[in-house]
């Protein structure tokens, strides 16, 4: 059996591949949630009560005839279960953390623990060279060979980087309602719709936690206006930077460019158009990972 991960910080996608022999392909037999595992933000107390309460207790009641196991669901796990996790903060000095809980938890010795953009790399490419991408609330790139990340440029968040995102897509839209006159009605609007004042966007961004969080809801407006002439140069203008600032860097043209992510999947015709404008080949587009990941470990 084969236990597959995709980790935020908000929640966690399960899936359980299985296999009756080796030699055949794994097929995905059941999917679980639960909160999300993050090891930054969480003790290693915090996750492993998500592992036994939530995780666990959803196995614990799976059909054990679909495990085609003739033991005990334990000796099942025991024997049988790899387990690949990748997950927002998997960085190495906290992957051991995760890596020994979900042992212990699981009670198997086979885990591997990568990060989100490992689970961008693999699902997008596969086993081929590639550039992948993530694109949300914050944005993320690497240099994929086929088989590892051999060159990353650093993100640096929202405030000195993740060019492409949610959250800088809803600065440079604060900053053009409030300092560019030709958007005058959309800020107009904007400020109607959400019932806030500048006052009340000041205090967000700069006194209330989760900044870019805020910054990143602006994308839903954006989204249902992105005919409008303003907004759709908005966003390509940011898709047009990121790929100046983060993908230029790893001078290799020739690759084509893939993404993951909300923001890749909500503005896939604006992403498009900045790619071919910077001189870059569009590769796959997806909203999330799993189902490339599901893929990959088949």
């Amino acid at each position: 059996m084969i236990l597959i991960a995709d980790s935020g910080s908000t929640k966690t996608d399960w899936v359980l591949l299985t296999s009756p022999f080796p030699t055949l392909k794994y097929e995905a037999v059941a999917t679980f949630h639960t909160q999300g595992i993050t090891p930054i933000h969480q003790s290693p107390e915090d996750i492993r009560q998500i592992l036994d309460k939530e995780l666990l207790h959803q196995l614990s009641v799976f059909p054990r005839a679909s495990l085609l196991s003739t033991g005990s669901f334990e000796d099942t796990l025991v024997q049988n279960l790899t387990v690949f996790f990748y997950g927002t903060g998997c960085t190495p000095e906290y992957t051991p953390i995760i890596e020994k809980q979900l042992r212990e938890a699981l009670s198997t010795k086979k885990v591997e623990v990568h990060s989100d953009l490992m689970a961008a790399a693999r699902a997008l490419c596969q086993h081929e060279p590639g550039i992948a991408c993530i694109l949300g609330t914050g944005a993320n790139s690497c240099l994929y060979d086929g088989k590892d990340m051999v060159e990353h440029t650093p993100a640096l968040g929202y405030i000195l980087g993740d060019e492409g995102s949610g959250a800088v897509l809803g600065r440079l839209f604060m900053n053009a309602i409030f300092k560019n006159p030709a958007f005058a009605a959309i800020r107009d609007e904007y400020l109607a719709e959400q019932k806030l004042t500048m006052a009340d966007i000041i205090n967000k961004v700069y006194r209330e936690p989760m900044a870019n969080r805020f910054l990143a809801t602006t994308s839903l407006f954006i989204a249902n206006r992105i005919n409008q002439p303003l907004l759709r140069q908005l966003v390509v203008d940011n898709f047009r930077q990121f790929f100046r600032s983060n993908i230029v860097p790893y001078q290799h043209p020739e690759l084509p460019v893939h993404f993951v992510g909300s923001m890749a999947s909500t503005y896939a015709e604006q992403l498009e158009e900045a790619a071919r404008q910077e001189g870059f080949t569009l590769g796959h587009i997806m909203q999330s990972p799993m189902e490339g990941l599901i893929e990959y470990h088949r």
